[in-house]
């Protein structure tokens, strides 16, 4: 398995199991700790992942991310957020939900 692949795999299994432990990650892909950190240092670059340490921490994606879902790009979200002074009470209401659907979680 290369690298692209392990991360590929680490980032669909995160997606499904919304969180895991770096141990056990390690374990599954047969490497080391420290390759798991690498990994989820640099998929955290592209996907809304992120860690927490100590008894309850691991490995997590964000609430609302799926990987096969599409997303606005930032540029996408921001044009329809600032369009949306122009409109109408109701049409906002419904931009308002298009952006809570599909603006991917973490992007400002």
């Amino acid at each position: 398995m290369t690298t692209y692949e392990r991360r590929m795999a680490i980032i669909e299994l995160l997606c499904e199991r919304r969180f895991e432990k770096r141990e056990n990650l390690a374990y599954m892909f047969n490497v080391g700790k420290r390759t798991i950190e690498k990994d989820i240092a640099q998929l955290s670059l592209d996907y809304p992942i992120y860690t927490k340490t100590g008894k309850y921490g691991g490995v997590f994606v964000m609430e609302g991310f799926y990987l096969q879902r599409k997303y606005l790009s930032k540029k996408q979200a921001i044009v329809l957020e600032s369009a949306m002074k122009k409109l109408s009470l109701e049409e906002q209401a419904v931009v308002k939900s298009i952006l809570k659907d599909f603006k991917k979680p973490g992007v400002k």
